[in-house]
């Protein structure tokens, strides 16, 4: 079964909450985007976007459906917008299941052994290029997840094709990284675990961008569950199965599969702002209900 729809999204700048000891809170802006200037000011960006849904009613878990929704997606084209370099668009993504045995198979080779489905989280992350700046955040990670008494169980580096990217894409991409959080056995379920993890993300962004260095803007979280993940960047829809390699491996499954694509045609398109569209969506789709392992 599979749906598709359009709708709207305020790309705002990401405003953090005040801090406990009731310190101002941060207005954090993507340094990718133009000052205000003229006509133009960034607080005023929108986006209209297309979605697509596709879900296996008896929670079977296959390749098939994850192609199927970067099929949908693909037929999402003719609604984007590209620029004068026809290879650069608004940018687009997909949220699945975590594919358990596939994940599993992939630290083991890097090294570290992953528990049961539903005792780990993992966090896909924009990253900066640059190292130095990629450590500060990795020891702010670090220790956000020590001090919320969640193990680190490991890091991995998300195998990217980027040679099919527009120049002006290549120059302001990120590096892809995802994290893998162990669940305490102080943690009685699954439902408690996404609670603590989502704490943890607000964490560490409030961390990295309280400390005001525009080398680390690049940092954007986009997406942090023991559920589900999200692969997105500002590609085109028929870049994006192939950009990201995992999408490609028969052992990546699922049983659904929700696309997103922005159409921002009077917008600024940037790696952040493609993130936060695709995050609001996946929170507004999944409401009250829980998304089951098998």
């Amino acid at each position: 079964m599979s749906v598709a729809a359009s709708g709207s999204f305020e790309a705002v700048p990401a405003t953090i909450p005040a801090t406990r000891d009731g310190g101002k809170p941060l207005v954090v802006r993507d340094p990718a985007l133009p000052a205000a200037q003229g006509a133009y000011d960034p607080a005023h960006e929108r986006d209209a976007c297309g979605v697509g849904f596709i879900a296996d009613m008896h929670n079977r878990r296959t390749h098939a459906i994850v192609q199927q929704g970067l099929k949908i997606l693909e037929n999402l084209d003719h609604r984007g917008a590209v620029g004068a370099d026809p290879k650069m668009g608004d940018g687009c993504g997909i949220l699945v299941q975590i594919p358990h045995v596939f994940f599993a198979e992939e630290c083991s080779r890097l090294g570290f052994e992953l528990p049961p489905a539903g005792h780990y989280a993992i966090g896909q992350f924009f990253l900066p290029k640059e190292a130095d700046a990629r450590r500060t955040i990795e020891e702010i990670v670090e220790k956000a997840l020590a001090d919320e008494g969640l193990p680190l169980l490991g890091w991995r580096d998300v195998p990217v094709d980027p040679e099919d990217l527009g120049k002006a894409v290549k120059e302001t991409e990120p590096h892809h990284c995802q994290i893998f959080i162990g669940r305490p056995a102080t943690i009685p379920d699954e439902d408690t675990f996404e609670r603590r993890v989502y704490v943890a993300r607000k964490v560490i962004s409030g961390k990295v961008y309280g400390l005001g260095d525009q080398r680390l803007m690049e940092f954007y979280p986009v997406s942090v569950s023991s559920r589900t993940i999200v692969y997105k960047g500002m590609v085109l829809v028929n870049q994006l199965g192939h950009y990201f390699l995992d999408l490609k491996d028969e052992r990546f499954v699922s049983a659904l599969a929700l696309v997103h694509q922005r159409f921002a045609t009077n917008t600024f398109p940037t790696w952040r702002w493609i993130s936060a569209s695709i995050s609001a969506r996946a929170s507004s789709s999944r409401g009250r209900k829980t998304i089951p392992h098998a």
